[in-house]
């Protein structure tokens, strides 16, 4: 299992709603809305999972 960097759900790679690459390395997601946020600025959500800044979890009604 993969965390989605959005809202930090747990996602089977295998079950994600959706994918996205960023850097060579893919992302799980467990909607399109997160998935659509990552896409926005995935800086900030690779800069949080490395732990460089700071992310709470958000609700953003997908999970």
């Amino acid at each position: 299992m993969v965390k989605d960097p959005v809202c930090g759900m747990m996602v089977k790679e295998e079950e994600a709603v959706a994918k996205s690459e960023y850097k060579g390395k893919a992302y799980y997601f467990c909607s399109n809305h997160c998935k659509m946020e990552f896409d926005k600025n995935p800086e900030k959500y690779v800069r949080d999972e490395m732990g460089h800044g700071h992310h709470e979890h958000e609700n953003h009604g997908c999970c």
